[in-house]
């Protein structure tokens, strides 16, 4: 413990003021006029503060609550008993407010995910539920585009497939912007809703299911592709669009041949174009694949880690009749569904990361408890 006997060890307390000193030296770098006149190292400069500035501001809130609980103590040897009476009444919410920013600051501390700040590939596909499945997703499709909208991210719809009904069979859209990753890697895997479909004259709840997939947009230094590995077949487009668009063989499939896998791009007028959007779409797939392989050979439980882990698990239901959302993964209820499809999620995404940062905290404490007792 700190000195004081408040706080973190004091290590864990040496690193956080190094790293607001460096916070500090950051804020003046963005001052000074060298930096200020290369454009590359400042981005780079501005991009490390704003990474650090949430981890300082906790901290600076810790240490003025922690000395503000010392005074309280120390008050309680006071000659005037009405300060004993008052320092008394005000330790518990000051030591309970301590011990939750304490613990605030140990998941803040927690090893960054490096995908963390990549933009991403979302994928929407209709599962089980015919015509309802279809038209649930293209709202839960929508749901994203409008929470990315509020943050204000750039999203691009790069393939989509309709239904007969007005709904899609599914969609891939590139989200863009700070964070992106970060805030909806949990947000992978079986997305059910319970409802009265449109076309249900008996007034029947039925239950239908979309999969999302998120995926950290990769480089091409992350993955490299043989180009002989690559077929690619050019078709004209299908669906909405312009006479342009449909009437050219402007849209691009890809199949990469050692894996199977798949891609397909039509949003652009330009084959080029598409081809290059369908490239990034591989990319990242195969990305993804060698993520999951990699985690796979760590931990033979991946399976019950969402972020990265198995997509048939259902993980949130949207009930409409009862106007309620209900993520399972963390027990989680909250009503007006109508905010929700609007892309008001942003508590949710909030609640998710937050619970599962502890379940990471919780591991992390166990593992070195463990290696402790070995010994």
């Amino acid at each position: 413990m700190a000195a004081g006997g408040y706080g973190p060890a004091p290590d864990v307390d040496d690193k956080l003021q190094e790293i607001e000193h460096k916070f500090e030296r950051l804020t003046a770098d963005l001052g000074d006029p060298t930096v200020l006149s290369d454009p590359v190292r400042f981005k780079d400069t501005a991009k490390e503060r704003s990474q650090l500035e949430p981890l300082v501001e906790a901290f600076r809130e810790f240490k003025r609550v922690r000395a503000d609980l010392r005074e309280h103590e120390a008050l309680l040897d006071d000659a005037d008993p009405d300060m004993r009476e008052m320092a008394k009444d005000e330790l518990p919410r000051l030591r309970t407010q301590v011990a939750e920013m304490e613990g605030k600051l140990k998941i803040l501390l927690l090893p960054k995910d490096p995908n963390d700040e990549r933009d991403v590939i979302l994928e929407v596909r209709a599962g089980a539920g015919g015509d309802e499945a279809g038209l649930f997703a293209s709202e839960v499709l929508r749901m994203y585009l409008r929470y990315a909208e509020r943050r204000n991210w750039r999203s691009t719809l790069m393939d989509v497939s309709t239904n007969a009904a007005g709904g899609i069979k599914d969609a891939s859209v590139t989200i863009s912007g700070d964070g992106v990753y970060s805030n909806l890697k949990y947000e992978s895997g079986v997305h059910r809703v319970q409802r009265v479909p449109a076309t249900e004259a008996q007034g029947r709840i039925h239950t239908s299911t979309v999969t999302v997939s998120v995926m950290p947009e990769a480089e091409e230094v992350d993955v490299q592709i043989n180009p002989a590995d690559i077929q690619m077949d050019v078709m004209r487009s299908t669906g909405a669009g312009g006479q342009s668009v449909n009437t050219t063989d402007s849209a691009v499939r890809l199949t990469h041949k050692p894996t199977g896998v798949v891609v397909k791009c039509q949003q652009e007028k330009s084959q080029l174009k598409n081809r290059a959007m369908a490239l990034k779409m591989l990319r990242t797939k195969l990305y993804e694949m060698e993520l999951e392989r990699q985690q796979s050979a760590r931990d033979a439980a991946r399976k019950s880690q969402v972020g990265t882990g198995d997509r048939s698990e259902k993980i949130r239901t949207y009930n409409f009749p009862q106007d309620r959302l209900t993520d399972h993964r963390i027990a989680l209820t909250r009503h007006n569904l109508a905010a929700v499809m609007d892309g008001d999620i942003e508590d949710v995404l909030v609640a998710c990361r937050t619970y599962f940062q502890a379940e990471a905290l919780q591991k992390r404490t166990q593992g070195a408890e463990q290696a402790g007792a070995g010994q």
